[in-house]
C-alpha cells in the first residue's frame, strides 16, 4: 500500500526524482501528490528543481549528489560538454561553477537551488559520438572527449578557429594534451559531427600537428 509523504522516510526516496515516481509512491489524486510535494518544499524537505522534478534536501541524502548525473535527468537526451567536461578531465585551470551540457532539443536553462545547468542544442549527425558513460561513486553520467567537447564548443559559440592557438589563448588549455591528439581521432570526430565550422577547425589542427 502507498503511503504519503508525512508517513514515508525522506531517506527512502531516491535523492533526485520525478513526479512519475511520486506517483508511484503516493496514491490518490493528482493534486493530493501536488498539495504533499508543496508542504514538503515548504519545510524545506525537498528542493525544487524544474517543472516536475525535485531533489532530497541535504539534510536527508545518504551521499553528496553528483551534478553531473543530475543533469543527465533534468533535460535529455544530453550529456556533460563544453567547459564542464574540459574541466571535469583537467584540460582547462578554472573549475566551472555550472553544469554545460550538449542536447539533442532546443537549448534551455535551468537556476536550482543546486547551482545552473544549462543544455545547448547541439545538431552533430552522431549524437554521441566520442561521448563516454563514465562512473563515479555508483554514479553514472555521460560526458564528453575533450576533443569532442571542443568541437561542440566551437559550433555552439560559432567560433571560427583554424588551429590550436585559440585553445591554448582563449581557453586556457595546455598544449601538451593537444600535442597528444591523434589523426584518426580527428578525423572520425569530423566525420561524426558533420559541421562546416568543425570540419575547418579540425582539419586545421591536423594540418598544424603534422598529424
Amino acid at each position: 500500500m502507498g503511503k504519503s509523504l508525512e508517513e514515508l522516510h525522506y531517506f527512502d526516496l531516491p535523492p533526485f526524482f520525478s513526479d512519475t515516481e511520486v506517483a508511484n509512491i503516493v496514491p490518490g489524486t493528482e493534486d493530493r501528490r501536488y498539495a504533499l510535494l508543496k508542504r514538503a518544499m515548504a519545510r524545506g524537505d525537498l528542493l525544487h528543481m524544474r517543472k516536475g522534478v525535485y531533489c532530497v534536501a541535504k539534510r536527508y541524502q545518504r551521499k553528496a549528489l553528483n551534478l553531473y548525473s543530475i543533469a543527465q535527468r533534468m533535460y535529455g537526451p544530453s550529456y556533460v560538454s563544453f567547459e564542464s567536461a574540459l574541466s571535469y578531465r583537467s584540460w582547462i585551470p578554472e573549475a566551472v561553477p555550472w553544469v554545460t551540457s550538449a542536447c539533442v532539443r532546443r537549448s534551455r536553462e535551468f537556476q536550482t537551488p543546486l547551482g545552473a545547468f544549462t543544455f545547448t542544442r547541439v545538431p552533430a549527425k552522431v549524437f554521441l559520438a566520442h561521448v563516454e558513460r563514465l562512473v563515479s561513486d555508483a554514479d553514472s553520467f555521460f560526458m564528453a572527449t575533450p576533443w569532442r567537447a571542443i568541437a561542440d564548443y566551437i559550433y555552439a559559440h560559432g567560433k571560427e578557429w583554424k588551429g590550436i592557438h585559440p585553445l591554448i589563448h582563449s581557453l586556457r588549455i595546455d598544449e601538451e594534451y593537444l600535442q597528444a591528439a591523434t589523426r584518426d581521432e580527428l578525423e572520425d570526430l569530423d566525420r561524426s559531427f558533420g559541421k562546416a565550422r568543425v570540419s575547418a577547425f579540425l582539419n586545421g589542427v591536423i594540418r598544424e600537428l603534422n598529424l
